[in-house]
């Protein structure tokens, strides 16, 4: 289940917010374009699927560079360690 600090990451990626609680009466936006209540409300029922989605692509994006190195996951953990 995605908590308030989880969808305002999501809606508003780059920050300029301050959140005191969990409600949308205690989100201050210092610098950024202000969200509305229905905004924040409905991003918890898109949250899982935004979420669903940028771990696909991260994955998607790691095969593909381990292709173009010609590596597999198990070698480019042996370099890293």
């Amino acid at each position: 289940m995605a908590t308030s600090g989880d969808v305002l990451g999501m809606l508003i990626p780059n920050g300029g917010y301050m959140q005191v609680g969990s409600e949308y009466e205690g989100i201050q936006f210092i610098d950024c374009e202000p969200i509305t209540k229905a905004e924040f409300e409905a991003g918890f029922a898109k949250y899982d699927a935004w979420k669903a989605e940028q771990e696909a692509k991260a994955a998607a994006d790691k095969e593909a560079l381990l292709a173009k190195l010609g590596i597999t996951a198990d070698e480019a953990k042996l370099l890293l360690s």
